[in-house]
């Protein structure tokens, strides 16, 4: 009875749940696929919990040009006098949103009337920065819906009149000396510093995640569909067509790939998009000899000659019988090739000719701070280089896990059936 307990029966289970038994045991591979969980919830929600919502996280600040990782500054929020910019979650989400406020950076403020006066901040030490006032009304209020008629030294008020509604509205200076201490300014830490123009690191980081893992993805898919297509053609029918294809093969192999992707980024022109398009169109080679080779070694096979003895269309045999069996390899060629993909991308951002400014790219993050790898700032281009190197390891991990998993050999050498 108790040998009895120790056997498990695994014939029922199907590949995918062995595979999936089997790639949980290799604790590299699940560390992996962890950091790229990680990275597609950071990529997916995008603008919702940057630090910086704004678009592309391009709110620049010259007066915080590098700052230091951890670096505080109070910040004065303007109403600005425009309409509201105040999106859905969704359209915040993918495109970020634009603030109704402008972040003043203040070393330090103080009341005078009808004004706040701040110290503007330069970075010295001492800070020695020029003194603005600023009318509390213009910080408070917009000037569309709020428009200031009278200004009342005297006893001190200020009388509106609001366009949304036609009234009038008086409001005193104290009231409105503690709406701007208590809603109007603001502590704003940055954990990553700030870049040379003065915006927030880690704001950029997040969103350079989402460029990466969407030129990865959809690479990927593109490589994927052209591969296969190809790649079952020559391997299934052979003869002329495989003459052919295999020699479109060998032509696009000889081309170095970084060569081949920056000819066709010259010639679709310079963008985010035209890199989806480039990577994918040189990452089809290997999916497609893969795909050939597997089918050549399994057409011949008696459930395929069982399809073509009960008169099944060559499509239906391709696309229902031997694709399935080989799309074990194809996953894990297409986790190695997400990994060359985000390499390549941060490449040609880096040459200038992949996603163009102020789009957040890593590669683009490197080559804007490579100045400072000699000084005390170096971790400017460290911080996204790092990132890369994780990134691309984590599809490593996981695509040396799926190898192992899908394995044949490393199948459980326990019974199927208990005795």
């Amino acid at each position: 009875m108790l040998l009895k307990k120790k056997h498990t029966i695994y014939s029922s289970e199907s590949l995918s749940v062995q595979t999936w038994r089997r790639f949980k045991r290799n604790n590299l591979a699940m560390f992996g696929l962890v950091l790229i969980i990680l990275a597609t919830a950071i990529s997916i929600l995008g603008f919702l919990i940057t630090p910086d919502s704004s678009p592309y996280a391009n709110d620049q600040k010259p007066e915080l040009h590098i700052k230091k990782p951890g670096f505080k500054s109070q910040m004065l929020l303007a109403k600005k006098n425009e309409l509201s910019h105040k999106s859905g979650l969704f359209n915040k989400m993918i495109f970020g949103e634009i603030s109704d406020y402008s972040f003043i950076p203040a070393y330090s403020y103080s009341f005078k009337g009808f004004d706040i006066v701040i110290e503007e901040f330069t970075g010295n030490e001492p800070n020695s920065g020029n003194k603005v006032p600023y009318n509390l009304a213009d910080v408070v209020y917009d000037i569309n819906n709020n428009y200031p008629i009278i200004t009342d030294s005297t006893t001190n008020q200020i009388e509106f009149y609001q366009l949304s509604t036609g009234e009038k509205l008086k409001v005193s200076v104290s009231e409105l000396q503690k709406i701007v201490e208590e809603d109007h300014i603001k502590s704003r830490r940055y954990l990553l510093g700030t870049d040379l123009a003065g915006r927030d690191l880690l704001s950029r980081l997040m969103i350079g995640t989402r460029i990466s893992l969407s030129v990865g993805f959809i690479s990927v898919v593109i490589s994927i569909v052209i591969g296969i297509l190809l790649g079952a053609l020559a391997g299934y029918f052979r003869g002329w067509l495989d003459d052919a294809i295999m020699w479109l093969i060998n032509v696009v192999w000889s081309i170095p790939t970084l060569l081949l992707v920056i000819a066709i980024t010259l010639v679709l022109g310079k963008g985010i998009l035209q890199v989806f398009i480039a990577v994918g169109l040189t990452m089809w080679v290997d999916v497609a000899r893969l795909i050939r080779g597997q089918i050549l070694s399994i057409r011949e096979k008696e459930f395929v000659e069982a399809g073509r003895a009960l008169g099944f269309k060559n499509m239906r045999i391709i696309l229902k019988h031997i694709l399935p069996n080989v799309m074990g390899p194809v996953i894990v060629i297409a986790a190695s090739n997400f990994a060359a993909a985000i390499l390549t991308e941060a490449g040609l951002s880096f040459l200038g000719i992949g996603a163009q400014p102020p789009t957040p790219s890593w590669g683009e993050m490197i080559n804007a701070h490579r100045g400072y790898v000699l000084v005390d700032a170096a971790y400017l281009a460290f911080v996204p280089g790092l990132a890369i190197m994780v990134l691309v390891l984590a599809f490593m991990l996981v695509g040396n896990g799926l190898r192992d998993a899908l394995d044949s050999k490393s199948l459980d050498s326990k019974p199927l059936m208990g005795n």
